[in-house]
């Protein structure tokens, strides 16, 4: 089975930085069309000029996709530049502190709002769209599309601070769930990746104020590292590919054996 996506096209939202931008510049790589969204408009012009290979298989596009115009305009836009849509990957995230115990912190409702309301429409809208190329390409067995989403290991751990996005991830894995099997019977698979410490711009700003957290980090990782941001493209990749066919509705954890070890005290972060 091949984990090949060459030729299809991939929508990656929150790809202006980080393990979004990582995932859009691995399926260029691997020969999909790309359309790279975000909300920063000056981050993601950046971004897809050095995402694109000349191809002209990357686009653009800038918006707030917790606006439902914006998410209908994102399939518009894919559309007029590619025709079609195969694969979505949520990747758009934010990781709010939070205190559990104060009555005036929105923390949780902006963490919902930013991490798991925008994925859910996003998925609403383009699985539509996927569903009816289906019907026009007439081929009734094969795979109709792939729908990703980003979580986090913090679902599963309990840290006080990091309540609103734990929350966020929880619901995300069962969001997950909960799409994988509404859409099986169209043949759109539901994954998502939950994972540890990446090197991303975020956490490279925070080890930069906090350079021991690098140490606490990696001493509770079981293979001592941090991930690469390109190591989630490859994952991704791996479950938007036929490879991954008869997959869908899981949360594969990739956090170099953190949550083997729960070491609670320690930031996924």
């Amino acid at each position: 089975m091949s984990f090949s996506i060459a030729g299809k096209t991939a929508v990656v939202t929150g790809a202006a930085n980080g393990v979004g931008r990582a995932i859009a510049r691995h399926f260029v790589e691997a020969g999909a069309n790309v359309m790279m969204a975000d909300m920063d408009e000056k981050a993601l012009a950046e971004a897809t000029g050095k995402v694109d290979d000349e191809s002209g298989a990357v686009r653009g596009y800038a918006g707030d996709l917790r606006e439902k115009l914006n998410v209908a305009n994102l399939l518009s836009a894919t559309i007029d530049a590619f025709d079609r849509v195969d694969i979505l990957v949520n990747a758009a995230r934010q990781v709010l502190t939070s205190d559990p115990m104060d009555p005036d912190d929105d923390a949780l409702v902006d963490s919902l709002n930013q991490n798991l309301i925008p994925s859910l429409r996003l998925s609403q809208v383009f699985a539509r769209r996927m569903i009816s190329q289906a019907v026009e390409d007439g081929r009734e067995d094969a795979p109709v599309g792939s729908i990703i989403n980003l979580s986090s290991i913090a679902a599963r751990r309990a840290q006080t601070d990091l309540m609103a996005f734990s929350v966020s991830s929880a619901a995300c894995d069962q969001m997950t769930r909960s799409l994988a099997v509404a859409l099986a019977p169209e043949r759109i698979r539901v994954n998502a990746i939950a994972f540890g410490s990446v090197m991303s711009e975020s956490l490279k700003g925070i080890l930069k104020e906090h350079p021991d957290f690098r140490d606490e980090i990696v001493k509770s990782t079981p293979l001592a590292r941090i991930a690469g941001a390109a190591e989630l493209g490859e994952v991704a990749q791996f479950l938007a590919s036929d490879g991954s066919g008869f997959m869908t509705g899981q949360v594969l954890t990739i956090d170099g054996g953190r949550t083997l070890v729960d070491p609670v005290h320690v930031s996924a972060h």
